[in-house]
């Protein structure tokens, strides 16, 4: 309940602040919050209803649903991921960062040791992914990418490198938001590509879900690149 809680807290912390980040010039901002929000918020069901034979649980196995191990490191990762998504969009806002630049500065540590402990929870996860080698490759990889990339721009800020920072937390909220991706493509390609037929499905958009997302990311770095270096703040 606890947890509950706090979740709601930083819900709400968003959401109040939402009217600054929308006064973004690009409209991309607006399905981008709604869906960061709503699959952040998706968590809290695994909370709140009992999702046995519902959600994820519906594909594993009941020996693995049982195990406390996989049982603990799945809600660490749900957990924390969900706090990563909620948090993370945030960040890209400059009119937000620089009118509460300590409060950019919280979020940002708050992002960071969320993703790092949904990320290592997520690894261990991915080795009993459903499919097989194909979907624990596809996870895997998405895992250590993510628990990387999120090294990386903590690394950078620390030293002081402001635009190393910027690049690498892009890359690594477009692995957070491999969680959106994974929810709008798993239907559909369930529906209209595989007939009904999960397992393929599930093979393909246990990469789909990421590489895509981290192509639009260097295609923004590399946007970024071309515009004038920021001047190197303190963390």
């Amino acid at each position: 309940m606890t947890f509950v809680v706090s979740k709601i807290s930083i819900a709400l912390f968003v959401l109040t602040n939402l009217h600054i980040v929308m006064k973004l010039k690009n409209l991309p901002w607006i399905p981008f919050a709604f869906f960061a929000i709503a699959i952040g918020l998706y968590p809290l069901t695994y909370y709140l209803v009992d999702m046995h034979n519902k959600g994820l649980f519906s594909s594993k196995p009941k020996e693995l649903i049982d195990n406390r191990i996989w049982y603990t490191a799945f809600y660490i990762h749900i957990t924390f991921g969900g706090i990563a998504m909620l948090t993370g969009w945030t960040q890209f806002s400059k009119r937000l960062r620089d009118k509460y630049l300590n409060t950019h500065r919280l979020i940002g540590k708050i992002y960071v040791i969320s993703v790092l402990f949904s990320s290592c929870a997520g690894l261990f996860i991915a080795f009993f992914a459903t499919g097989g080698i194909i979907s624990v490759m596809g996870f895997g990889s998405l895992a250590l990418l993510w628990l990387i990339t999120v090294v990386k721009a903590y690394t950078s800020i620390r030293r002081l490198d402001i635009n190393e920072h910027e690049k690498w937390i892009i890359r690594n909220y477009a692995l957070t938001f491999a969680a959106v991706t994974l929810r709008v493509y798993l239907p559909l390609l369930i529906k209209f590509g595989f007939n009904g037929d999960f397992i393929p499905a599930y093979h393909l958009v246990s990469w789909l879900c990421w590489v895509p997302n981290i192509i639009v990311a260097e295609l923004i770095i590399s946007k970024l690149e071309q515009k004038p270096a920021y001047a190197t703040k303190p963390v």
